[in-house]
């Protein structure tokens, strides 16, 4: 009989507090909200992670220039489609990521990437109109607009208050519009654009040098032996003696191979938008030189470069491994281009 009431206190203190535990309904709800957020934020960031696609680069510059009332002069459809790039970076799904401090973005790293990969092709088209294309010769006036505007994109990409890299990158789209404004205008005021195929040159190859480094970072993803002569700069070879060629590996690490492959994408897809405005700008200095079919397989490789990834994760599997190589797949693409750049300006510069 003792045992038996034992046993029903000993019952009654444990189901007394369970009901006190269900007597706190906020841990659940609690709960509840963390896990609603968790999942919210998951679909936005998958959202947020999906590339832009491609715009018409002659429709938009033609709408643009009827909507402001301008002329569609020479140099218009370049800097238009600069303007067209730059604001995707910042009006895209989720805006500008790059600079955030709160989930999802905190969480996204490849699409941070991407927009660096753009922001990179921004940054030497703005230097490249402020110090060749708007110029006649080397001891030329600099536009004061594009003075301006390539400070602005040459900002830290990573900086979210005071000021912000989006104000900033705004700034500089403001100062290209100026410029557009007084493209083509009659008087002292006047903007210039200047299309020659030195100018030209000169942008292409700061593209073969971002291209050659980006296909050597691509390659890295499975490892490889890098040779380096040992020669000091003031340091005298004898005849016939071989330089001391010292062996490095370098690879890619793990944890950098998607953002190394989405920021080949980022490029990728800023400069095929770029080159279709620079042939509609320079179209007749690319026929004379013979040079229409080169500047457009390599706007094809460039665009073959954007193909959709299926794979939910980047692949990284060896060379003739059973997996695929996603970074080396890209690669072959982007080097492909180089190679066609490398061609397109010996055209330029010979003819």
């Amino acid at each position: 009989m003792l045992d038996w009431k034992n046993r029903t206190s000993s019952w009654r203190q444990r189901t007394g507090g369970a009901s006190a535990a269900n007597g706190k309904p906020w841990l659940r709800i609690v709960a509840a909200i963390i896990i609603l957020y968790l999942l919210v934020t998951f679909v936005m960031g998958w959202f947020w992670s999906r590339e832009p696609a491609f715009f018409p680069v002659q429709q938009r510059a033609q709408e643009h220039a009827t909507s402001a009332q301008r002329q569609l002069v020479l140099g218009y459809t370049t800097v238009e489609t600069l303007k067209g790039v730059a604001g995707t970076l910042l009006d895209k799904p989720g805006g500008y990521l790059s600079n955030d401090i709160l989930p999802p973005g905190l969480w996204l790293d490849d699409m941070p990437a991407w927009e660096y990969g753009v922001l990179v092709q921004v940054r030497d088209l703005a230097r490249a109109l402020r110090k060749d294309f708007a110029r006649s010769q080397s001891q030329s006036t600099e536009d004061t607009d594009l003075a301006r505007a390539e400070p602005h994109f040459n900002f830290d990409n990573r900086s979210w208050a005071v000021p912000s890299s989006e104000s900033e990158y705004r700034a500089g789209i403001r100062d290209l519009d100026s410029y557009l404004s007084r493209l083509g205008a009659q008087g002292q005021q006047r903007a210039l654009f200047y299309s020659r195929a030195d100018n030209l040159r000169n942008w292409l190859g700061d593209v073969e040098t971002r291209l050659g480094s980006l296909s050597q970072r691509l390659s890295a993803s499975v490892g490889g032996v890098r040779l380096d002569a040992n020669v000091k700069p003031d340091q005298d070879i004898p005849p016939g003696q071989m330089p001391e060629v010292q062996e490095r590996t370098v690879k890619t690490p793990w944890l950098q191979i998607d953002n190394v492959f989405y920021e080949a994408r980022g490029q990728a897809w800023a400069l095929s938008h770029i080159l279709r405005a620079i042939e509609v700008d320079f179209a007749d200095v690319l026929a004379k030189k013979n040079a229409t079919v080169n500047m457009r397989e390599i706007i094809r490789e460039l665009e073959a470069a954007q193909q959709p990834v299926w794979s939910p994760m980047i692949l990284n599997g060896s060379g003739f491994g059973v997996l695929a190589n996603h970074s080396l797949v890209i690669a072959n693409y982007i080097s492909r281009a180089n190679a066609a750049i490398i061609d397109l300006r010996q055209l330029l510069e010979q003819g």
